[in-house]
């Protein structure tokens, strides 16, 4: 894959960015930038669990038209990627965050260099910025969350029918070769070690990977700032699930903000946001710049 640009829309260039992992897995990183004026950081963006890059474009263009630089990722698995989840490939959270998550890093940096970089993402998005800002510290300058937060069953409202699902998950991936996510209507079609990753931290509360072990050292020392945005009705990111996941950070500096209805000009829950992200963005990009200081990205 080469990369290529696309015609400015708006305010706004897009360029499509080939990025390859070393095991050959490859996708491409969507980078949105001010078309005119330099942008003041890059936000690299990591999506929700099985959310294609492609339904975050109106975030990134809402975020590039303020001045802030958006790189989307693509999941292996999904979207441009030439990997998709069965029996015959599978792969879990040590691919994600050792393989793809460096190749797409890689590219948008070659493409916007010395600029700061801020990790963020959408719900298991958000979490595995997390996990990977607390491997690679030096690399960010802080984190950008929405509605994330920790799967712990103990964290939700109907805590024990989640409890069954996060043992009953990991049983049909199995049956089937990948959790077939598109027709349960939960999440895309997942990767068996993807889902025995996640379904172990929803059980647990602990953040660990095979092939990884414990992540969780690595986040309690991570101290870069933080902006958690959570959705008012949003039942899969409840208060507790996003106390959760920031009580791993203990001393990142944290600004945690709730978005009602009133404010979103629409419905306070884990996607409708995405269809309209405006008032998501303007907080972002507001966050972001009254920010004292940035580190810039170094080598890993």
């Amino acid at each position: 894959m080469q990369a290529t640009m696309e015609p400015v829309a708006g305010d706004v260039k897009i360029q499509r960015l080939p990025a390859t992992a070393r095991d050959g897995a490859r996708a491409e990183v969507t980078l949105l930038r001010p078309a005119a004026g330099p942008a003041s950081c890059l936000l690299y963006w990591l999506p929700a669990m099985g959310v294609s890059a492609r339904h975050y474009l109106p975030l990134a263009a809402a975020l590039a038209a303020r001045g802030v630089a958006v790189a989307l990722h693509e999941w292996r698995g999904l979207g441009s990627s030439n990997r998709r989840a069965g029996r015959r490939q599978d792969w879990a959270y040590r691919e994600l965050l050792e393989d793809d998550l460096p190749a797409g890093l890689a590219v948008a940096l070659d493409a916007l260099p010395s600029l700061p970089l801020w990790l963020g993402g959408h719900s298991l998005g958000g979490q595995l910025a997390c996990l990977y800002a607390g491997r690679h510290a030096e690399q960010t300058a802080g984190l950008v969350l929405v509605a994330s937060g920790a799967p712990y069953w103990r964290s939700f409202r109907h805590a024990w029918p989640i409890r069954i699902a996060y043992g009953l998950a990991p049983w049909l991936a199995a049956l089937r070769g990948h959790l077939p996510g598109r027709w349960i209507g939960f999440g895309g079609n997942e990767a068996r070690g993807v889902i025995g990753d996640w379904s172990r931290s929803g059980r647990s509360g602990r953040y660990a990977a095979a092939g990884l072990g414990e992540l969780e050292t690595g986040m309690a020392r991570y101290a870069r700032p933080l902006l958690a945005l959570r959705l008012r009705d949003d039942w899969l990111g409840p208060a507790a699930s996003l106390d959760w996941l920031l009580a791993r950070l203990p001393q990142a500096p944290r600004t945690v903000a709730v978005l009602a209805p009133d404010e979103l000009q629409g419905p306070a829950d884990h996607f409708s946001w995405m269809k309209a992200p405006g008032p998501v963005a303007a907080r972002i990009a507001g966050w972001l710049a009254a920010q004292p200081f940035a580190f810039p990205a170094t080598g890993s």
